[in-house]
């Protein structure tokens, strides 16, 4: 996969995996880092799946429909990678904090929905319920933060809640925080974000 690391100067942190949304590439989150956790160590991958020449990390059936069976093979995909590249890097494999937008968060949620240690942490930036009848493995360790729009056209209210709810019944620690906006990431929600790493990192 597609990727670039950068060392940081923070040794003891967790190291950053960012996971970009549809279109993206893995240059897009970088500014974030700077905001949010300057100074860490980063692994930023670009997805394989290209829709319409955009990249993404899976395919999807139509909006808001995903193929399943690619988001499983996908996440796998993306889980084994990780594994890989913390042993060419030399980062600890089991303080992988995800940042994701979109597309990118819901992969991220699907790392968690389908491995125990895949994921320290996660900062999902509107993301959506990544599978459903899924038995979510115990998270008791893992801190999550979910920012989200309450106007967001492309994922209801209700879908978002749904993701919290069942993170949070497979005993993950979940912040959520709400703007009024829609789709779009905007500064409030990534300073919140700042604010939650901050606290648990």
């Amino acid at each position: 996969m597609k990727h670039l690391f950068k060392k940081g100067i923070n040794k003891g942190g967790p190291t950053l995996l960012l996971l970009h949304g549809t279109g993206g590439n893995e240059h897009d989150l970088l500014p974030l880092v700077d905001m949010i956790a300057p100074g860490a160590s980063v692994l930023s991958v670009r997805g394989n799946v290209l829709e319409n020449g955009m990249p993404r990390f899976f395919r999807r059936l139509s909006e808001g429909v995903f193929d399943e069976e690619d988001l499983l093979f996908r996440t796998n995909e993306l889980n084994e990678f990780v594994n890989e590249k913390a042993e060419e890097y030399e980062f600890d494999r089991n303080q992988v904090v995800a940042i994701g937008y979109s597309n990118g968060a819901n992969i991220a949620a699907s790392m968690m929905y389908h491995h125990e240690k895949a994921l320290n942490g996660a900062i999902l930036f509107h993301a959506m319920v990544p599978r459903r009848e899924v038995q979510l493995p115990n998270l008791s360790n893992v801190n999550v933060f979910v920012g989200a729009g309450k106007r967001d056209p492309l994922i209801p209210f209700n879908e978002t809640k749904e993701l919290i709810d069942n993170l949070q019944k497979a005993n993950a620690n979940v912040t959520e925080y709400w703007v009024e906006g829609g789709h779009q990431l905007v500064r409030e929600e990534v300073e919140q974000a700042q604010a939650w790493f901050n606290e648990h990192y």
